[in-house]
C-alpha cells in the first residue's frame, strides 16, 4: 500500500515521491517473479498489481474480490497492521467472498486433512460452512466445535450441532460434534487449544462484524482470532 503523504503540499513531498517509486519498483520486480513461476504449470491465471492508499485499499481489493473465488492473506499480511483490517473489509464485507488467512509458521493448503469448524449456529458459520464445503469433502475428519453452546430453540436447538452435523454428513463429510466448556478462557483460547489437540490443518469460522463509515467493526472473537491465530484460517461473512 501507498505510505501516507506528509507535508503542506503532500502528493508533491519529494520523499513520498522518491518512496512511493521505490514501492512500485518493488511491486513490478514481484509481478514479474510471480507470472513466471505460475507460467510453468498449466493453470490459466491472469496476474496483476494494485497500489493503493492505505485509505482507500478495502475499497480496491472489494472490486477485485467480486470475481475471486478466495482470498488468500499469507504471512506477510498477517503481521501488517494496516493491511490485514483492508483485506477483511473489502474482500468479506464489500464483496462477500471467503477469505484463507495464513499466519506465521503455518502451512497454506486447500487440502486439509483435519478440519476445526468453529460452530454457533449464525448465518455467518453456516455461510464458512458452505463456501468450505468441497474443503470438508476432501478431509478425513471435521470437528464441529461449539464453545459453551445454549441449548434453545432459536440458538443450537435441543442438541447443539446436530443440524449442521446432518447438513455435513449428508455431503459424506466424516464429521465429529464436539462441545467445549470454556472454564474461565476465552473462546479464542478454547479453539486455538482445540486446534492444536487435534492436530487440525485449518480452522473454518465465520466472520462477525459490519462496516459503517468507511470503518470496519469486527466482533470479538472473529478480531481476537485473527490476531492470535496459529493455523491457517478459512473465514466467510
Amino acid at each position: 500500500m501507498a505510505p501516507q503523504p506528509t507535508g503542506r503540499y503532500a502528493t508533491l513531498a519529494p520523499s513520498w515521491l522518491e518512496e512511493r517509486e521505490r514501492n512500485l519498483q518493488h511491486v513490478a520486480e514481484r509481478l514479474s517473479e510471480i507470472r513466471e513461476r505460475i507460467a510453468k504449470t498449466e493453470l490459466s491465471f491472469d496476474v496483476d498489481s494494485l497500489y493503493a492508499e492505505v485509505a482507500g485499499a478495502g475499497y480496491d481489493i472489494g472490486e477485485r474480490a467480486l470475481y475471486a473465488d478466495l482470498l488468500v492473506a499469507g504471512p506477510d499480511v498477517f503481521g501488517n497492521e494496516d493491511l490485514k483490517p483492508q483485506i477483511v473489509s473489502g474482500g468479506l464485507f464489500q464483496a462477500g467472498r471467503p477469505l484463507l488467512v495464513v499466519p506465521p509458521g503455518s502451512k497454506a493448503t486447500l487440502q486439509p486433512k483435519t478440519v476445526l469448524l468453529a460452530w454457533d449456529s449464525r448465518p455467518s458459520a453456516a455461510r464458512a460452512a458452505r463456501e468450505a464445503l468441497e474443503i470438508m469433502k476432501a478431509a478425513d475428519s471435521v470437528h464441529v466445535t461449539m464453545v459453551d453452546p445454549v441449548v434453545t430453540l432459536r440458538a443450537s436447538g435441543d442438541e447443539p450441532g446436530a443440524d449442521v452435523a446432518g447438513y455435513l454428513a449428508r455431503h459424506g463429510i466424516n464429521i465429529s460434534v464436539e462441545n467445549l466448556p470454556s472454564s474461565g478462557r476465552s473462546i479464542t483460547e478454547v479453539l486455538q487449544k482445540h486446534a492444536l489437540d487435534i492436530d487440525a490443518d485449518m480452522i473454518v469460522m465465520g466472520a462477525y462484524g459490519h462496516s459503517r463509515i468507511r470503518e470496519l467493526l469486527l466482533g470479538g472473537v472473529t478480531k481476537s482470532m485473527l490476531k492470535e491465530a496459529r493455523f491457517p484460517i478459512f473465514m466467510a461473512h
